[in-house]
């Protein structure tokens, strides 16, 4: 660790500072370092209780002692917001971190949030690990906050296909939480990435997770609640998504399913309704959702024999007439028949009024 990351992370332990303080002491003199080691008066003109200044922990201090011995044991890494790693998007949200204690491997750029209840329904957790899956499959790393239910199959989801994930957490990055999620934890540790801006030995409080909930949909280019009851946790994320100016996206339910009351109500005031991952990668990705569907597309017509192939790949968005597609591929009208009602069948092809055809979206 650097000196001025020492120095930040001794200005970060000391109480009464927090992260308005750091960033009035970092405006003001430019590095921590000479922060640390300013008068008290000098505190004062900028901005800060001169009286703070002398509670600076030393050296030889347990408590930043005991946080060093958890850095170098868990390999942790302290990013401020002034380093080149830290997310770019959370940066311009009204009340970035002034640092992130960070484990494991650096945040990628296209991050999603999928967050939900605690207390999730069984289909909920499995289509919310579906997503997730399909959106690590498309190179979308999988930002939610490692607590039971949704959460938890979210990170699942991506860690399933070897996809990237982000756990967000409420306590120190050295204290897995909730316990039955030690396993999940430890992994995405090894592979993927814990951050909090809380320091190590830091406990999980109820006070933190609002706080952890707008560092969630900082780093994300959207959220999506999957399940949420009226006064849900998670809908607080939602909110920090629209204040951020993110999308939002949330999975309608059975209207009187007390699991789906918060997702509903989203739904009809705005919030993008989702079936699958592509209604997700359509708004926010399009061009890595068009490029995955002419791969599904070139996959499935080189499945076809030569026939089918010919008309699968005359059809597209604009609607053809079947005596112009038979036309084009050279078929009997017989010919073409068999073959459209096949492809019907399988959905890729949809027949519409007046003997006209579209191809269907994989």
């Amino acid at each position: 660790m650097d000196r001025d990351h020492l120095a930040l992370l001794k200005l970060h332990l000391t109480k009464g500072i927090g992260r308005v303080g750091l960033f009035k002491l970092y405006d003001y003199f430019g590095d921590f370092c000479t922060a640390a080691t300013a008068s008290s008066h000098q505190w004062q003109e900028a901005g800060l209780n001169p009286e703070l200044r002398a509670s600076i922990p030393l050296d030889n201090n347990s408590a930043l002692l005991k946080t060093l011995d958890k850095i170098e044991q868990c390999d942790i890494h302290i990013v401020p917001f002034w380093d080149q790693d830290y997310p770019p998007l959370l940066r311009h949200i009204y009340d970035p971190p002034a640092l992130l204690y960070l484990r494991g491997r650096p945040i990628p750029e296209d991050c999603f949030a999928i967050v939900g209840s605690r207390r999730a329904s069984a289909p909920g957790m499995i289509y919310t690990r579906e997503i997730a899956s399909d959106l690590a499959r498309h190179d979308i790393c999988v930002v939610s906050g490692l607590a039971r239910g949704i959460d938890s199959a979210a990170h699942h989801g991506a860690v399933n296909v070897a996809g990237r994930t982000v756990a967000v957490l409420g306590c120190g990055v050295d204290i897995p939480y909730p316990r039955e999620n030690r396993q999940l934890f430890e992994s995405i540790a090894q592979h993927n990435t814990l951050i909090s801006e809380y320091p190590p030995g830091t406990p999980p409080i109820p006070g933190h997770f609002p706080g952890r909930n707008r560092i969630i949909s900082g780093i994300s280019k959207g959220v999506l609640i999957v399940e949420a009851s009226e006064k849900s946790g998670s809908l607080i994320t939602g909110e920090f998504a629209l204040e951020q100016g993110k999308e939002l996206f949330a999975i309608p339910g059975t209207p009187r399913s007390p699991h789906s009351k918060g997702t509903n109500k989203l739904l009809k005031e705005g919030a993008q309704l989702v079936t699958e991952a592509a209604d997700i990668l359509h708004l926010i990705w399009p061009t890595r959702s068009s490029a995955e569907q002419r791969r599904q597309e070139e996959d499935f017509s080189m499945s076809l024999d030569e026939p089918a192939r010919s008309v699968f790949s005359v059809l597209g968005a604009d609607p053809l007439h079947s005596d112009e597609i038979a036309r084009k591929c050279g078929l009997t009208p017989m010919e073409l028949s068999v073959i459209l009602l096949d492809l019907e069948l399988q959905g890729r092809v949809q027949a519409l009024p007046g003997h006209h055809y579209i191809r269907n979206r994989l």
